[in-house]
């Protein structure tokens, strides 16, 4: 500093040079050879010097605020919401979360220096990416599905634990289908299939992981059923809605395998979860509503263009035939009067007209609970609505009166007669001896 003017040190290095320009003990050759400054620059600076002193060393712009810096109320915007609502975002999500909802417009790497210059770490730092051989993608669109679930605090500490359902196209990286439950279970594997026949159509291929719900643990033991129908391995119900779908089944041997759907599942713990927060859901049933326009956001901002612009997803069953196969299965035997048992009730089965449909006694039923928790029956071929049968229970019977019984007589106490061995002195139980046995 020099003269109340802060000066960088090579700026305080040109007073010195300047001085002597202007008492004439060098040249401007020399003073500019001295700088590394054009000798007319250095002019420049000497007149300037001579009028003003050290102050026109300084830059012009030192101590103003650019004119394109981010104003301070919008920094605060930027640091109020991410330590609220925002925390755990990335930088690249808040940028897209503040474009969208507070039309403030900013870069991830600005965000970035806003969050490290208040001291806020940062929620997701970039490492370098280790080097590893990845199988290429699939050409076409639907070749190839990816299924999984992933249990997670998706609610944080709002609303119950819950486990998300996904399903990912290995092609596009597009979400084909997602769906809340509150455990892993067939219903909601069953929902995201229902999404990707009805929004994209039959896949050709579906990988997953070896769980029980996907391959059965009965491997080589088949029922007589099975062994009719001629399979060869066990299916579960997701194996038997795949077969009449006509979709193959892979299982993956590890992890890594499905490393698409695995990599999702990462992206959604962060971006799911704030969004969730921001839209302040807190049941199972809001957050499945709230899936569709979130699934739509996400493909939007990171869906891929495939190799080959044809798609190989082949058009879906219709309606009808999807009751059959989108549904949870469960068998019974028909009794002699034409009805079941399901769950401690009695049920009728009914056409299209309403009429009961008699049934073979001892023939099966299989009973099918639809994605929309509607029950109904396959019988020979066809469906049929379900009716609960009211039974009438006969009235209890009025209990009689209860008959006191007389209390029993005691027992005598059995005694023994005076005459009985046991009562008489035992010397007269003495055997006398015979005079015989000595002599």
């Amino acid at each position: 500093m020099k003269g109340d003017v802060f000066l960088r040190p090579d700026e305080a290095q040109r007073i010195p040079v300047l001085e002597r320009l202007l008492k004439g003990e060098i040249t401007v050759w020399e003073g500019a050879q001295a700088l590394g400054l054009s000798e007319r620059h250095v002019l420049r600076l000497k007149h300037a010097f001579a009028q003003h002193g050290a102050a026109i060393l300084a830059h012009k712009n030192r101590g103003r605020r650019p004119s394109h810096a981010v104003p301070d109320a919008v920094r605060q915007t930027v640091l109020g919401l991410a330590l609220d609502v925002y925390r755990d975002a990335s930088c690249q999500h808040m940028a897209e979360l503040l474009a969208e909802y507070h039309q403030v417009h900013l870069s991830a790497k600005t965000i970035a220096r806003i969050l490290k210059a208040a001291g806020i770490p940062l929620a997701h730092t970039h490492k370098a990416a280790r080097r590893r051989r990845s199988r290429e993608r699939m050409p076409q669109a639907g070749a190839l599905v990816q299924v999984d679930a992933s249990p997670f605090a998706w609610l944080e500490d709002r609303g119950p634990h819950l486990c998300l359902h996904g399903a990912i196209d290995d092609a596009t990286s597009q979400i084909l289908g997602l769906w809340f439950l509150l455990t892993e279970q067939l219903m909601g594997y069953l929902q995201v299939l229902r999404q990707i026949l009805q929004h994209h159509g039959v896949p050709v291929r579906l990988y997953s992981d070896r769980h029980t719900l996907f391959f059965s643990p009965k491997q080589g033991r088949l029922s007589i059923d099975e062994e009719l129908a001629g399979q060869t391995i066990p299916l579960t119900q997701f194996g038997q809605a795949l077969q009449a779908l006509g979709i193959v089944h892979i299982p993956a041997r590890s992890p890594q395998a499905k490393g698409r759907i695995e990599r999702l599942w990462q992206t959604l713990q962060s971006r799911l979860v704030t969004e969730l927060r921001i839209a302040r859901v807190r049941t199972l049933d809001d957050a499945n509503h709230f899936l569709p326009g979130f699934i739509e956001r996400f493909n939007r901002r990171f869906a891929v263009a495939p190799k080959d612009p044809q798609p190989a997803f082949r058009p879906a069953p219709n309606a009808h035939e999807l009751l059959t196969i989108l549904a949870l299965r469960e068998t019974r035997k028909a009794s002699a009067g034409s009805t079941i048992s399901f769950q401690g009730k009695t049920y009728q089965l009914l056409d299209a007209h309403r009429h009961v449909v008699p049934l073979t006694p001892r023939r099966t039923v299989t009973v099918l609970t639809g994605l929309d928790g509607v029950r109904r029956a396959l019988y020979a071929g066809q469906v049929y609505t379900l009716q609960e049968l009211d039974v009438v229970t006969p009235p209890p019977l009025p209990n009689p009166t209860p008959v006191t019984a007389p209390p029993p007589s005691p027992r005598p106490t059995p005694r023994s007669p005076a005459t009985h061995p046991w009562r008489r002195p035992f010397k007269d139980m003495r055997v006398p001896r015979s005079p015989a046995l000595y002599t």
